[in-house]
């Protein structure tokens, strides 16, 4: 099972599925936990030993694993529909056929519904395994009648494992700061490591410092910082999606649909990203501050957060991380304008910071 082994860390959902695959499979499992810790490597690895054939699988070219995900937003009705029927094809190859749902917490509620009746009855030579980011949407009718499997965030070594793999020659201290800032997810890490990514990360962290050091800090201006980074990510995202979409036989129309959805999830993702590290770099300075420099999560910026990082600075900082914390957990829930909520927040962490605002 060498191939299976390959995905990092992950130990309970590893126990779970060496069971599965040394006692045989359930119908259905659903693979969860945050974006970017290995799903997605583990559900192809469960599918390649399954099968008998991780190679083809991993190429998904093998005639018993069918794979479907979301192509933009939402997994729709059509698409289930689809599987479905190939659901009740007997398998080519192999004893069994595996079918694979990626971003299975996207489907709408007529997909999901659709889903559920062959997830009641399924025929016995059929594993279907979900993978999903969050288990809020999907219905409970869905999830009991699949085993769970639980993904969490992975450790700061398996994420700079990965760093080390993909630039070797990154400074130690970078590397160590881009592990911190990935939060276990290594879709950011691997994003942070990208020219242009650097470049957003040197305009926010100056943001987050102009707050309290630039006597004529403009909070409007700080919020059009932000969101031009949030913009030019969702560009390249739906580059990157026109790109994907050309093997497919899509109509004009809807491929452009499908383009604009990427583009969309992309600045969202970008912005709430961009937010945790702005509230991360506020607790680096009651971090410093306390005396544990060692700990700060921006490594690669600790002489900075040394000369800024003051005892009388403290409370305020606190106060400061607490304040973006807030606005990422309205912007994550709620369909806000960005710019006027950004704004916003840095009006608060200047007053928080520096002192009310100039008129």
């Amino acid at each position: 099972m060498r191939n299976f082994e390959t995905f990092p860390e992950q130990e309970a959902a590893k126990r779970l599925l060496r069971a599965a695959l040394a006692d045989g499979p359930v119908h259905a499992y659903l693979f969860h936990g945050p974006r970017g810790v290995g799903k997605r490597r583990a559900a192809l690895a469960f599918a390649g030993e399954l099968l008998g054939d991780p190679a083809r699988v991993e190429r998904r070219a093998h005639p018993d694993v069918y794979v479907l995900e979301p192509l933009g937003e939402q997994i729709r009705i059509d698409d289930i529909r689809a599987l479905r029927r190939d659901l009740h094809l007997r398998p080519f190859e192999a004893d069994r056929r595996v079918y694979l749902v990626f971003g299975a917490d996207r489907m709408n509620e007529d997909a999901a519904d659709a889903l559920l009746k062959d997830l009641e009855e399924p025929p016995a030579y059929v594993c279907v395994v979900l993978v999903a980011d969050e288990l809020g949407s999907l219905p409970e009718t869905i999830r009991s009648r699949c085993q769970a499997v639980p993904f969490r965030r992975l450790s700061e070594r398996a994420v700079r494992a990965e760093i080390a793999r993909l630039a070797p020659g990154l400074a130690d201290d970078q590397a160590r700061a881009f592990a911190r800032v990935a939060s276990g997810r290594l879709d950011r890490a691997r994003r942070l490591l990208d020219a242009d990514a650097i470049e957003r990360r040197t305009a926010l962290l100056g943001v987050a410092r102009g707050v309290y050091r630039d006597s004529g800090f403009e909070p409007s201006e700080a919020a059009a910082t932000l969101l031009e980074g949030t913009r030019a990510r969702g560009v390249s995202a739906k580059d990157d999606e026109v790109r994907r979409l050309e093997a497919f036989d899509l109509p004009t129309r809807e491929a452009e649909q499908r383009a604009r959805r990427a583009q969309h999830g992309a600045e969202r993702e970008e912005l709430l990203a961009g937010l945790e590290e702005l509230a991360a770099w506020y607790r680096d300075l009651v971090v410093v501050a306390a005396g544990a420099e060692g700990a700060v999560t921006h490594a690669d910026r600790l002489a900075e957060l040394v000369e800024d990082g003051t005892r009388d600075r403290m409370v305020g900082a606190e106060r400061a991380a607490e304040t973006v914390r807030e606005t990422w957990r309205v912007l994550e829930e709620f369909n806000l304008n960005p710019g006027l909520a950004l704004e916003a927040l840095f009006i608060r962490l200047r007053r928080e910071l520096a002192g009310p605002v100039a008129a």
